[in-house]
């Protein structure tokens, strides 16, 4: 028997009704968002802000990604700065490209518009680097190169370490500078080491920090002793989000995706490290908001809905249902209204949670849970009609 109509209709009677009302200049960031963004991109907008603010009344631990040129662009000054000392971001996993591309303006170099059209041979021949509508000297990228060169030539850096490690101390001499420089605005670095902000960088040697790690090492075989342990870095990703999950607050997980790329997998992928790799079980982050102009049809990792990332383990059964959006936009487009939103609320401030300072105590729980399951992982390091791992060969010829 066919459903009735009416039955058919319950669903529909209980969404949300369409209700824009006249702007008049007094309304709230939020009565706007509410209603003069019923449809479309809007419509996408206004969820993520209502999915931001679940993030923060609900006590989450805020997992942000950021990729692209969004500090050449202003972005962390403009937003995710303010948003650290608000409270509202607990971890940040970035290209290098944004640290790096920071620390022109700490030295005295300016990010200038320019016009995407007027012709990349005259840019080059006055030596002027171009992202897209933003120009700078070529003595920017020269003279920073020359600051990360001298800081980790410093005996802290000689040291396998991992990449909030090694971004931490970075920002701690970073904010030394700024101090004696009297800089107004801090960077990214010294911002997220005042405020134990783990700094993740899933690709750092796709970056110019790391270009000048390479030159010391050839420079210097036997003093420069500076590493990433990759292996630690990613076991590390996964212990903050395992503790924040089980010691840190309310025990939710959020993650905000400015973009795409390298960093939203590297951040997302914890989950399943956790679940499907170490046998630790896990649910996925609960609330999964995101921003980029990627198309969602291509297979690309970047524009991947949040179901697609829940039959990977990466976000939760809740995240899908009624804890997840796509805004199908350019962030830089979006982010700074939505940031205004939230920080006129002052009931959605909190106390940063620190998680860089808990990194030793996530790494101590999740070994501890590991240990339980190392009879099962053993069965797991083993398959039929493999080279044995006891009679390696050279595949170097």
């Amino acid at each position: 028997m066919a459903p009735s109509r009416s039955n058919l209709r319950k669903p529909f009677q209980n969404a949300r009704t369409v209700d824009p009302r006249p702007i008049t200049g007094k309304e709230s960031p939020r009565e706007i968002l509410e209603h003069a963004f019923s449809a479309y991109v809007g419509r996408q907008e206004r969820t993520a802000f209502d999915l931001m603010r679940r993030s923060l009344t609900e006590d989450c631990s805020v997992f942000l990604t950021l990729s692209g040129a969004m500090t050449p662009a202003g972005l962390h000054q403009s937003c995710i700065i303010p948003l650290i000392e608000s409270g509202a971001i607990s971890c940040l996993t970035t290209t290098g490209a944004n640290l790096y591309h920071d620390a022109h303006r700490i030295i005295g170099h300016a990010i200038r518009e320019v016009n995407p059209n007027a012709g990349d041979l005259a840019l080059r021949l006055a030596r002027v680097i171009r992202i897209y509508d933003l120009g700078f000297w070529e003595e920017a990228l020269l003279d920073t190169d020359r600051l990360f060169s001298a800081l980790m030539q410093s005996p802290d850096y000689q040291r396998r370490m991992t990449t909030p490690e090694f971004h931490a101390l970075l920002g701690r001499d970073i904010l030394a500078m700024e101090k004696a420089l009297k800089v107004k605005q801090p960077s990214l670095l010294s911002t997220c080491f005042k405020y134990r902000i783990p700094i993740f960088v899933g690709a750092v040697q796709d970056g110019s920090i790391f270009l000048n790690a390479v030159k010391l090492k050839r420079l210097f075989p036997d003093t420069f002793k500076f590493e990433i342990d990759i292996n630690d870095d990613v076991y590390q990703m996964a212990a903050i989000q395992h503790y924040a999950r089980h010691q840190v607050g309310s025990n939710r997980l959020a993650i905000w995706i400015l973009g795409g790329g390298v960093p939203k997998n590297y951040t997302l992928q914890g989950e399943p490290l956790l679940d499907q790799i170490l046998f630790v079980p896990t649910t996925g982050f609960d609330i999964d908001v995101q921003f980029c102009v990627d198309p969602v049809d291509n297979g690309a990792l970047s524009s991947c809905p949040a179901g697609e990332g829940h039959t990977w383990g990466k976000v939760s059964v809740e995240a899908v249902e009624a804890g997840s959006v796509y805004v199908h936009t350019d962030v830089t487009a979006v982010f700074p209204w939505l940031t205004h939103a939230l920080l006129s609320d002052p009931k959605l401030k909190r106390k940063p949670k620190r998680l860089l300072d808990l990194l030793p105590d996530a790494v101590a729980l999740l070994d501890a849970d590991v240990k339980k399951n190392r009879k099962a992982l053993l069965k797991t390091i083993s398959y039929p009609g493999a080279p044995s791992s006891h009679q390696p060969e050279s595949v170097v010829r």
